[in-house]
């Protein structure tokens, strides 16, 4: 759609959040709901956005909106089956499942997922079984409740954060420590990109492939940049 809109402001909103109005007017979501946010530092990131767009307003090109009207329309509504999603990656998680050669890549793996993992398991007892190969071993039931308890505490911008970083990442390890401010962007996107990485190094780089990995680090920057705006 065309632009219609001339200024941007941000002002408080009810229950001590923070709404985006354009020329006054409040922005709503898709179901008609006010868009407010939790925090100042998110909703003048999300009013940013909309001044930026020119011409055209693209909602592609406004990632921290749609996360924010996801957490408004959808997760409390389907709160469960977010939840449910992100911990059945813990029984299939990116970091437990090894290679078992070359040397350099186990190196790797080991150096580069077993931090995150040691986080899990010393912050919030969420100890996962590493295994070598691909087939599936169900993890260790305490872990997977220690990871549904954590999930299950998480408010709605978070759980969101949450659920777009397990699926862009393969792993709720590597979610959790985004959204807990525990692991870096640069740093997750190495993790979870780490085996295409190692090939691509090796037998040279696929112009479909880099633009996915392209994709998958703008998606994961902005889902960790959306729930440390909402914890600020």
């Amino acid at each position: 759609m065309k632009r219609f809109y001339k200024q941007v402001t941000v002002a408080p909103a009810e229950g001590g959040r923070y709404g985006v109005l354009l020329d006054g007017r409040p922005v709503r979501t898709p179901a008609r709901t006010p868009l407010t946010l939790p925090t100042l530092a998110l909703a003048e990131a999300v009013a940013a956005e909309w001044a930026a767009q020119e011409g055209e307003v693209k909602p592609l090109a406004m990632p921290l909106t749609r996360l924010a009207t996801t957490a408004i329309d959808r997760v409390p509504q389907h709160r469960a089956a977010f939840i449910d999603e992100i911990v059945a990656y813990i029984g299939s998680d990116l970091l437990c499942y090894r290679a078992d050669g070359p040397a350099d890549l186990v190196s790797r793996q080991s150096s580069t997922w077993d931090p995150p993992l040691a986080w899990a398991a010393a912050a919030h007892g969420i100890a996962l079984e590493i295994r070598t190969g691909v087939l599936h071993r169900a993890q260790p039931e305490a872990s997977t409740a220690a990871a549904r308890a954590v999930v299950e505490g998480l408010a709605a911008p978070a759980l969101t954060s949450a659920h777009v970083l397990t699926t862009a990442t393969g792993s709720a390890v590597l979610a959790l420590a985004l959204v807990g401010g525990a692991l870096e962007v640069e740093a997750a996107v190495e993790a979870a990109l780490l085996d295409e990485i190692y090939q691509a190094e090796r037998w040279g780089q696929d112009r479909e492939a880099m633009q996915r990995r392209r994709e998958i680090h703008d998606d994961i920057g902005a889902a960790a940049r959306f729930a440390r705006l909402a914890r600020a």
